[in-house]
């Protein structure tokens, strides 16, 4: 039912609010004064709902977006997942048109698997109108749980420039001669995602030169299942490197996925090389074509930027000293030069890639020291290149660039601008609000903010770089961020910047979290506090702009005890066994007509496979914890597993009070009203309904380290919850039964038949404190405690064994059929 709720209320959010106004205009053929208003306030970017999906509406013609009566259009800068009330939030590529460019065709993206554009939808109209707004011919986009994002900040756009690149792509590259890249190939087993790709590439067909497709290709062809082609066409040689889309056919759209961008040129000799890079996503690989090329291309035109620049990179750079140079190059470039976002974004992925593949290649002989020293000298020259990205606006302007190793955000304002305070800078992972506008009263009216967000810094700056009087273990929770004000210059702050870090590893509630910023050699806290947290993100607060990221420290885990962990190893197989032989003797044996076994059998199914999964997920586990899908997968399995265990526990107690109560009207009574299928409804439905209500509320719940459910955010107590609840009825019940007992043993006439019955009976009564698993409860007051935890190991692991010993081997029919069984395999073997 949360499911058919979700959908309603997805349909009614998408449609309902949708609603038609056509302007009063005399042109009526223009879109600028024809067009509807949609005035959504849950598309708004920081809008974090995720439950609307635009697919379900019936687009018409032209909008005009609107939050709340501002006038809004949509972000033509990355916007990260579930924002603007869905999962997938829909932004426009290559920035806004003017008014003089009249109507203009933008891709529409989908952010996802670290890249921007993952997901393709079908392009979009724009036309910029006069009065400083947007239109938009609106389509109804390719995938679901998706949704056109409005935002009330500034528009950007973007230019294409190439970068110099040496030696020359044309005479330095590698030959790519796989004949299964072939179109016409519809075998689709070959994946590129575990290639390691370097460098530039010329493809070839059993020896026949070949180019990487320009036309859509449709699936299941090249030898994979997603075809990859790219978008835009081939340059000519005058072009010199440009920059394509990649994308992959699905869903009746060509570009339904997007993959990293290449770098693509046309040599003389009529061929072309390519910079090839890992897919973002697996079952797929760049389809090879010997045909000509598409007649349609689009070549680019090269901008001349205000100042020339050619950084140059040592063909296959694995050595620090030319990563030293290239450096260099980058330092010397004038703080006056303004150079266009590709080029920057060029020289970036240069730099980052290098300073990868360096640490790669030496990470076993680097030193902290050297570590520290690399991560200064990789933020200096970052923060030069991206101070390049600020020009002079006499009112307000920003700039935006995502790698996979860094994100930018830069802010600039000027003498006329109109805003009395600039909107949150954002990354994926981080955001940053800062008063620009009263620092530019500082600095003549102009300023300039510049946010990054550096997703592999962790590996140069570590969290155990942290310092810190007590031995604790320290966790980067964030990603490294830094925010500087390049080209201003007063940069003192008028008020204190709020830093929003999103936490990218599981949090620990009993964690200690802080605000750190980098001091040449280490993280200190001088001047940040952590301003609000909870288990998703944290916010800090800082007095000065510098490199900052949010380290937890929690206290170092015991040292493993090999002999408890030996013990726990033991327990569980021998456990495992009888479980096995509880199983084959209520399957092989004849029981009563008044028996019912159907609880201790799923007792024995449920926490048989539950044990034997988790003691293989932790013998294979290194194995396991990198597949996240995997691990969660587990995780959900287990809770069921252990969850249905409990509940069959409980109906098990339920059954045994009712034969102590009524033991003349046992058999009658189950027949009635506890019915083996009934009880098979209720024993897994209830653990059924407890797992799906867990995953549609909290989905990442699922899949901590030992893959199991996570701590924070409360999830645990979607399994502590029902079991202390059973464990708690179970007690009461084994009181109850005790009592009743103690009440029928002293009207029964002492006969020594009757007496030794009656002791068995109180025996296997009490034996069942263990096989309701009344014993969990000992989980509770171990506390550290190394007798208690042995207790609570040995006998939580055996309830298989109890089960075994009281209904199996205490039971006179089947002690009787071990007995005959035994007799015939004897017999047998005397005739042999």
């Amino acid at each position: 039912m949360a499911f058919i709720h979700k959908d309603v209320l997805r349909l009614i959010l998408a449609i309902s609010t949708v609603t038609p106004v056509t302007t009063a205009t005399a042109n009526f053929s223009d879109p600028c004064y024809n067009y509807i208003v949609l005035d959504n306030p849950w598309r708004s970017i920081s809008n974090s709902y995720n439950t609307t999906c635009d697919t379900s509406v019936s687009w018409s013609g032209w909008y005009r977006l609107f939050i709340n009566g501002l006038s809004a259009h949509i972000p033509d800068t990355c916007v990260t997942r579930q924002r603007c009330g869905t999962d997938y939030s829909l932004w426009i590529r290559g920035g806004h048109p003017t008014v003089e460019d009249g109507v203009v065709t933008r891709d529409v993206c989908g952010y996802a698997g670290s890249y921007c554009c993952y997901y393709g939808s079908y392009p979009i109209k724009v036309k910029a109108c006069p009065g400083n707004y947007y239109v938009y011919e609106l389509v109804s986009p390719t995938l679901c749980n998706s949704a056109y994002c409005a935002d009330t900040g500034n528009v950007t756009s973007t230019a294409v420039t190439p970068v110099t690149i040496s030696p020359d792509p044309c005479y330095n590259y590698t030959v790519l001669d796989n004949p299964w890249r072939s179109i016409n190939n519809t075998n689709n087993t070959m994946c590129d995602q575990p290639v390691s790709w370097s460098g530039w590439y010329r493809l070839f067909i059993n020896g026949l030169s070949a180019h990487v497709a320009d036309t859509c290709v449709a699936q299941q062809r090249c030898g994979t299942y997603y075809s990859l082609w790219i978008r835009g066409g081939h340059p000519t040689v005058k072009d010199g490197v440009v920059t394509r889309d990649v994308c992959g056919y699905a869903g009746s759209f060509c570009c339904f996925y997007g993959s990293f961008p290449i770098k693509v040129k046309a040599c003389p000799g009529n061929y072309y090389v390519y910079e090839l890079v890992r897919p973002a996503f697996c079952n797929s690989a760049y389809c090879a074509d010997v045909t000509d090329i598409s007649a349609a291309f689009t070549t680019v035109t090269p901008e001349t930027t205000s100042a020339g620049i050619n950084i140059t990179l040592q063909e296959g750079c694995t050595s620090p000293n030319c990563f030293e140079n290239l450096l260099e190059q980058i330092e010397n470039i004038t703080s006056s030069q303004v150079l266009s976002v590709t080029t920057v974004t060029n020289i970036l992925t240069m730099a980052f890639n290098a300073s990868e593949k360096i640490l790669d290649s030496s990470s076993s002989s680097v030193s902290p020291t050297e570590l520290a020293s690399h991560g200064n000298r990789v933020l200096k020259t970052s923060e030069k290149l991206i101070s390049t990205l600020v020009k002079p606006t006499d009112t307000s302007d920003n700039v935006s660039l995502a790698l996979a190793a860094v994100e930018v955000e830069v802010f600039m304002v000027g003498p006329s601008v109109t805003l009395t305070k600039i909107p949150r800078l954002d990354t994926t992972n981080s955001s940053v609000d800062i008063d620009l506008i009263g620092i530019a009263k500082n600095n003549k009216g102009s300023a300039a903010v510049a946010f990054m967000g550096y997703n592999t810094m962790e590996n140069l700056l570590k969290p155990d770089f942290f310092n810190t009087s007590n031995d604790t273990v320290k966790t980067m929770m964030s990603t490294v961020i830094s925010a500087t004000l390049p080209k201003t210059n007063n940069t003192k702050l008028t008020k204190p910047v709020n830093f929003t870090l999103k936490h990218i590893r599981e949090f620990d509630p009993n964690g200690s979290l802080s605000c750190v910023y980098w001091n040449i050699s280490e993280w200190i806290v001088d001047g940040c506090s952590v301003l609000e947290t909870n288990s998703n993100y944290t916010v800090c607060s800082c007095v000065h702009l510098s490199t900052f990221a949010l380290i937890m420290q929690t206290s170092r885990p015991a040292e493993s005890d090999s002999q408890l962990d030996l013990l726990n190893l033991v327990c569980v197989i021998v456990g495992l066994v009888f479980f096995s032989l509880a199983l084959l003797t209520f399957a092989l044996c004849q029981w009563s007509p008044g028996v019912n076994n159907v609880a201790r059998i799923n007792i024995c199914i449920s926490l048989l496979l539950a044990h034997l999964l988790f003691l293989l997920t932790q013998q294979f586990l290194d194995l396991i914890r990198p597949q996240q899908v995997l691990c969660a997968a587990i995780s959900g399995v287990l809770h069921f597993l252990f969850l249905s265990g409990f509940v069959w526990m409980f109906i098990e107690a339920v059954l045994l009070f009712i034969c102590v109560r009524n033991l003349s009207q046992i058999s009658s009574k189950k027949r009635e009203v506890l019915s083996t299928g009934f009880l098979c409804v209720i024993g897994y439905t209830v653990a059924l309904v407890v797992v799906a209500v867990s995953v549609g509320l909290l989905p990442e719940g699922y899949g901590s380290e030992h893959c199991w459910i996570k701590m924070d955010k409360g999830f645990i107590w979607s399994f502590l919850g029902p079991v202390c609840v059973i464990l708690a009825l179970n007690m009461i019940l084994f009181i109850n039964i005790i009592i009743k007992l103690n009440s029928t043993l002293k009207n029964l006439n002492a006969e020594v038949s009757q007496m030794k019955q009656t002791k068995i009976m109180t025996f296997k009564t009490l034996a069942q404190f263990v096989v309701l698993g009344c014993s969990w409860i000992l989980g509770f007051f171990t506390n550290g405690r190394k007798e208690l935890e042995i207790l609570f190991l040995i006998l939580n692991s055996q309830q298989g064994t109890f089960i075994f010993l009281v209904y199996c081997v205490l039971n006179n029919e089947v002690r009787q059929q071990y007995r005959k069984c035994f007799r015939c395999l004897c017999c047998g073997r005397k005739q042999h």
